[in-house]
């Protein structure tokens, strides 16, 4: 299969400084604040997207470790296929976080609800649309029972070397 080769568009940050005790979804982040860097070449795709109240982040997890396909996620201690988790140590480490968007200035987009380690590298950024992003009839498997755990949840470092 040929590679597929991705270069980043702007940078993440937030006050996270290292995985260990980093909120491990946005929902579990609450208010904290963060900013999104793009880079310059990249301003003008920012038209109209001020209208949105959320955004995706897709970004490269750059500090995950080399993944196992079987793996203990945070929320549970029994081991799971990683393919049923969201363990930032994946083939391909992208992550996916809906964050709220405060304002734009420039090429800077202010946010909320960040869980992502400082300095991540963002591929790409989309508006979150509910109508198309939010199923309404979900299986949630194995977090059914431990998705209360959620708001304590933090990352204790085991996906990281």
């Amino acid at each position: 299969m040929t590679p597929i080769i991705f270069e980043p568009i702007g940078t993440v940050f937030s006050p996270f400084k290292q995985p260990a005790g980093t909120p491990i979804q946005p929902k579990a982040a609450g208010e904290t604040a963060g900013r999104v860097e793009l880079l310059p070449q990249y301003v003008e795709g920012l038209a109209s997207l001020d209208g949105f109240s959320h955004i995706v982040l897709l970004c490269y997890l750059h500090l995950a470790k080399d993944y196992q396909l079987k793996v203990r996620p945070f929320l549970d201690d029994r081991q799971h296929g990683l393919f049923a988790t969201r363990a930032p140590a994946r083939p391909n480490p992208i992550g996916l976080s809906v964050v709220a968007l405060d304002r734009i200035e420039g090429a800077t987009l202010h946010i909320r609800g960040v869980d992502l380690v400082d300095g991540t590298p963002l591929l790409d950024l989309k508006p979150y649309v509910p109508a198309f992003d939010a199923p309404t009839a979900v299986r949630l498997g194995w977090l059914a029972d431990k998705i209360d755990q959620l708001p304590e949840a933090r990352d204790d470092g085991r996906f990281v070397d």
